[in-house]
């Protein structure tokens, strides 16, 4: 078995989440547990996990911290999450992936060769919040408080591989995340068909 060095995570779990009426969408539950339970169960083997956002309950051991200005957006949030992040190797998620998993977040990991490895989703687009980085490179990118404020535009600078898990015929994919109450809806339906 490999040997993959430590890693810390950030979990972002902040937003305003006013597609779905303004609640705090990291407590919304999906199955037998909230969204950002589940960011944080994908990461249980990091050295360090960080939340970034408003105050909520978080498990014992779980570092909080919040973004300044407070809901100042991902750059931001990054900002602060990786001020807490001691490894040279940092997964970043975003809090509302209700089908992420330890296995990924491993794989991604191992495919850690240059400044950051993301995952690809079905169409091609980059899931920027579910990938895995030299904190380093990623500090840097985000480090400039006067720098760009939209987080592509952010790492646009970093040599990034790209990783399109494969998805089996009727499970969910690890991207599918809750912005809509009808991406709710459906991450719900799903998780009552799938197991664990």
């Amino acid at each position: 078995m490999e040997q993959l060095p430590p890693y810390g995570a950030v979990v972002l779990a902040g937003g305003r989440a006013a597609r779905l009426g303004g609640q705090h969408k990291p407590q919304l539950r999906v199955g037998d547990r909230t969204l950002l339970a589940a960011a944080l169960a994908a990461v249980a083997d990091a050295t360090s996990r960080v939340v970034v956002g408003p105050p909520q309950d978080v498990p014992a051991g779980v570092i909080r911290t919040r973004e300044d200005p407070p809901g100042g957006g991902p750059v931001s949030a990054l900002r602060a999450g990786l001020a807490a992040v001691q490894t040279d190797v940092v997964a970043v998620l975003a809090g509302d992936l209700p089908f992420v998993t330890g296995s990924l977040i491993g794989e991604l990991r191992r495919r850690l060769h240059r400044d950051g490895v993301l995952v690809v989703d079905d169409t091609g687009r980059d899931q920027v919040l579910l990938g895995v980085w030299r904190s380093a490179a990623l500090r840097r990118a985000v480090g400039d408080p006067a720098g760009p404020t939209a987080l592509f535009r952010a790492l646009s600078d970093l040599a990034i591989d790209r990783y399109q898990p494969p998805v089996a015929p009727g499970e969910a994919p690890p991207w599918l995340d809750c912005d809509t109450a009808e991406e709710l809806a459906r991450a719900r339906e799903v998780a009552t068909r799938t197991p664990g």
